[in-house]
């Protein structure tokens, strides 16, 4: 099967491969019973898709009276899809199969030197796609999506704006014959939480990253919340200082709460008998944990000024749950403070740490990635923001680049 070619499945076809992505490997007799299909329908069924290789055999479950019974699950045939987190540092992808089995992994940083040229980001982002590639077993040949998240507002009318994605990924699209999916960074944060991380069996939470940027990703009955124009949880743009004295600046509030400003004022307040003050927030998080009463009360302070921020975001959305995440949220020495700070000033609201860490913008990319995929093959509509169609006039048949980045 071609990489990006579509299966004409029937409608009864259709259905299994539906329960199984929903449920994952089921047996016949069930698929049957869940689908009130009859025994030649559900077996042409299952034929058909068995012949495509979107399904295969995953073993037999015995009954209670001894009889067995095939069980069935998503099959190699329906191929793997890639998530790509490009940041500011490094570029990080993860393959995995339709049935949510992981498959590769591949990261490759970004020079300081190359970290503003979009061409250098570029081939950078192509190479980790390729090395990415090149790691997945033979079984899995047809690459169906891949999509990628990027720290800016996504939306189809920013992508070729000057500084926007499309230069980073021309490269990709001209060697990839599949669509690309474009999102923002902590939108797929969120989703990589709400299916593998802290927000598993929450249908309404929000992520809150507080890094070097700040950002909201909002999930919203089980559904990611872009708002009308993509950008939905720039909370880095609200208004901040916001007094008498002083006038609100464009993107102030994400300048304070970002880790820059942070070790500024940190340095700024460090005792001369204490040595020399931390040169990052990593540093300044160790310190804390061996003792030093300086450090920890620079972080009792940004975890106040993160708790101030959650009850704002408490006050318009009523999440239930916020998972922190970010370089500086996710860090445990400030939970408590957040909860503690956020309850005074809206209502006790759940604060959990993120459990996926660096790999969960990659593995939210994945997510949205794999869906579209199913969706393709479902004949159903599943519409992330932005989803770059192939070049064929450009690309390469994929088929042989994934032949050419096995040899490689």
């Amino acid at each position: 099967m071609a990489a990006a070619e579509i299966p004409n499945l029937t409608d009864s076809a259709r259905a299994v491969l539906r329960v199984l992505a929903a449920h994952g490997p089921v047996t016949r007799p069930k698929l049957g019973a869940m689908l009130d299909l009859s025994k030649p329908t559900m077996s042409a069924a299952v034929s058909e898709l068995s012949e495509l290789g979107l399904v295969a055999s995953r073993g037999l479950e015995r009954g209670a009276i001894g009889r067995t019974a095939t069980i069935y699950g998503i099959g190699p045939g329906a191929g793997y899809a890639i998530g790509v987190d490009v940041g500011a540092a490094q570029v990080r992808a993860v393959a995995y199969s339709m049935d949510g089995q992981p498959l590769s992994a591949a990261e490759e940083l970004i020079p300081e030197a190359k970290s503003s040229h979009p061409d250098e980001v570029g081939a950078i982002v192509l190479s980790v796609a390729r090395a990415t590639m090149a790691k997945v077993g033979k079984g899995f040949r047809a690459l169906r999506a891949v999509a990628v998240a990027v720290p800016r507002i996504v939306s189809n009318d920013r992508f070729d704006r000057p500084g926007g994605p499309s230069a980073v990924l021309g490269l990709l699209r001209r060697h990839v014959e599949v669509p690309i999916i474009l999102e923002n960074n902590v939108n797929c944060a969120a989703i990589g939480e709400m299916h593998y991380g802290a927000a598993q069996g929450h249908q309404t939470f929000a992520f809150l990253q507080v890094g070097v940027r700040v950002g909201l990703g909002f999930i919203t009955e089980g559904r990611l919340f872009r708002g009308a124009g993509g950008a939905a949880g720039e909370i880095g743009r609200m208004p901040f200082p916001w007094s008498v004295s002083e006038t609100p600046y464009r993107e102030g509030l994400e300048h304070y709460l970002g880790s820059r400003a942070l070790i500024e004022r940190c340095r700024a307040d460090w005792p001369l008998q204490e040595g020399a003050p931390p040169d990052s927030a990593k540093d300044l998080f160790a310190r804390a944990r061996e003792g030093s009463a300086s450090a920890m009360a620079a972080v009792e302070r940004h975890a106040a000024d993160i708790g101030r921020l959650a009850a704002g975001c408490i006050g318009m959305l009523d999440p239930g749950l916020i998972v922190l995440g970010g370089g500086v949220g996710r860090n445990p020495l400030m939970t408590e403070n957040v909860e503690r700070v956020a309850a005074e000033l809206a209502w006790p609201t759940r604060i959990a740490v993120s459990s996926l860490g660096d790999g969960g913008t990659a593995l939210g990319a994945m997510k949205l990635a794999v869906d579209y995929s199913l969706g393709l093959m479902l004949r159903e509509g599943r519409h992330p923001a932005v989803v770059l169609p192939p070049l064929p006039e450009m690309a390469q048949d994929a088929t042989d680049m994934i032949a050419e980045a096995k040899d490689a």
